[in-house]
């Protein structure tokens, strides 16, 4: 199995992990994973496009081997560390990709800095605020895991990540997400957890992203379910929609191979390769 270099860049202060494939020339592709995982998620994707694309993954301030710092996390916090992240690499464009909650940062970014970003992929996440009870049932979860660990959360969110088939036939898939969760810093979940509690909503800026979009979504998603998906590609202007078969939360871990086929088409047709 080939070794990946991470790589070091400070952002907004801190030391942000990320890594930086694929010749610069090239349409830069960015992805931000989802809570509470780590770059290490897009390693599929990374493999399949960076002989075509230059391709960064990064982990969020306090997750993966990024720093966590001391302020409050928010999703525009994330935004203006992704803002910060693409000035230091030099990208004056790009195209964003995000799952869950990197979904929420992405649009969060979208609209604060749309200059930036040229295409936007939208994967297994939605536009909306936590209800009450979402809300309520996160702040349930930020006092179990501080009574008790990482361990039964780390068991509860695997039975929704996944598609009943990856849990029979993937157990390397299953193992190495479950290492990512076990792996972040108790203080990183439960602020985090905080921060998507405390999330405003951002359908009400769907109507003003004026740029190519993708929305992806599993057919089995429990956490974000077909039906956000179809609510914001109904308010994206020329946005398309896909649903994953046999798949899922994590779509892209789920079924790869129709995930990274609709990945590359959308990108080939933005950048227009091939034509």
């Amino acid at each position: 199995m080939e070794t990946i270099t991470d790589l070091n860049v400070i952002v907004n202060g801190l030391s942000i992990s990320y890594t930086d494939e694929g010749d610069h020339s090239h349409n830069t592709v960015v992805f931000i994973h989802g809570f509470p995982l780590n770059k290490a998620m897009w390693n599929n994707q990374r493999e399949a496009l960076r002989n075509s694309y230059r391709v960064i993954t990064y982990d969020l301030r306090g997750f993966g081997d990024s720093e966590a710092g001391t302020e409050q996390l928010s999703m525009s916090l994330f935004a203006a560390d992704l803002e910060n992240l693409l000035q230091s690499l030099e990208v004056h464009k790009a195209i964003l990709c995000g799952f869950s909650m990197g979904g929420y940062i992405a649009l969060t970014a979208v609209d604060k800095f749309p200059n930036l970003f040229e295409a936007l992929i939208l994967c297994d996440t939605q536009c909306n605020s936590d209800t009450a009870e979402g809300r309520a049932k996160r702040i349930k979860s930020i006092e179990a895991i501080r009574l008790d660990g990482l361990e039964l959360y780390a068991d509860d969110s695997l039975a929704k990540f996944f598609y009943a088939e990856t849990h029979n036939k993937k157990s390397k898939e299953i193992i190495e997400v479950r290492r990512m969760i076990e792996g972040t810093p108790i203080e990183t979940v439960c602020e985090t957890l905080m921060a998507l509690a405390n999330r405003p909503e951002t359908c009400s800026t769907l109507e003003r992203i004026k740029m190519p979009v993708m929305i992806l979504v599993g057919n089995e998603d429990t956490i974000t379910p077909p039906e956000k998906a179809t609510f914001m590609q109904s308010k994206i202007k020329g946005s398309t929609l896909y649903l994953l078969e046999n798949a899922a939360h994590l779509s892209n871990l789920d079924n790869p191979t129709d995930f990274n086929k609709h990945l590359i088409t959308f990108l080939d047709k933005v950048t227009q390769k091939g034509l």
